[in-house]
């Protein structure tokens, strides 16, 4: 069977529901080593923790870029505290594993998430509901229009890792995505197999910083994250370097 086939097959019959998004990325990758081909894959990271266990998985049956597109993270100094531990772990994980992982950062304009959001009214929705699946079509379709404009094979995110996201909707997002450009979507369900538990091990394996909340400035104020300490321990970090 062809790649082709697989992903019309799996477009064809997935209704977003109940669907084991982990055996369709197996299926994909299966037909990959069938015929022998390391496709491109442009993959949007939220943070170097989500893509640790991800890198690991498949990074030796593709050819992976990071792609660092999160104008969602507030404050700007934790933004770059979470690039920099990006491309930190990238450069470690190559060394270490004898990879060739890219790493590619998008435009940071966290005034348009904001606007967007409170245009939405989806300021006070609930982490989890909808301002997050917003969220979520917001960087895959930065990540889908990358990827087509630079010729990439696949697009795809490491969102699914975290046991705190919900798979399904993004999943869903990212299929829909898929319509609008001319690139296919990779699913995935990174947190199965063990993939969560093994992704906290090599961050302390490689010493890899993991933040206290999710990024934006709703979900730090629902979970009345102290800001100020966020901005403090980010500059002195950066400052460090």
């Amino acid at each position: 069977m062809s790649i082709e086939s697989v992903i019309n097959n799996i477009n064809k019959s997935n209704n977003h529901q109940k669907v084991n998004y982990d055996s369709e990325m197996l299926s994909i990758i299966k037909a990959w080593e069938k015929n022998n081909t390391k496709p491109r894959i442009l993959l949007h990271s939220c943070c170097a923790p989500c893509s640790t266990y991800v890198l690991e998985a498949i990074s030796k049956v593709c050819n992976i870029t990071i792609f660092f597109s999160n104008s969602n993270i507030h404050p700007k100094e934790e933004y770059l505290r979470r690039a920099f531990a990006q491309k930190k772990f990238i450069d470690d994980f190559n060394l270490v594993n004898n990879t060739k992982v890219l790493y590619l950062e998008d435009e940071y304009k966290p005034k348009n998430f904001i606007s967007e959001v409170i245009t939405r009214e989806l300021h006070n929705e609930k982490e989890g509901g909808k301002r997050c699946d917003f969220c979520f079509e917001m960087r895959l379709d930065r990540v889908a229009a990358k990827a087509s404009e630079l010729g990439y094979d696949y697009f795809g995110s490491a969102l699914t890792l975290s046991p705190y996201k919900n798979s399904n909707s993004i999943n869903k997002i990212g299929y829909e995505v898929q319509m609008i450009y001319d690139v296919s979507y990779l699913p995935s369900d990174f947190k199965k197999r063990g993939g969560y538990q093994r992704s906290i091990q090599i961050s302390r394996d490689y010493n890899v910083y993991r933040q206290c909340y999710c990024g934006c400035i709703f979900s730090a104020k629902e979970n009345k994250i102290d800001l100020k300490d966020v901005i403090c321990k980010a500059k002195t970090h950066l400052n460090s370097l």
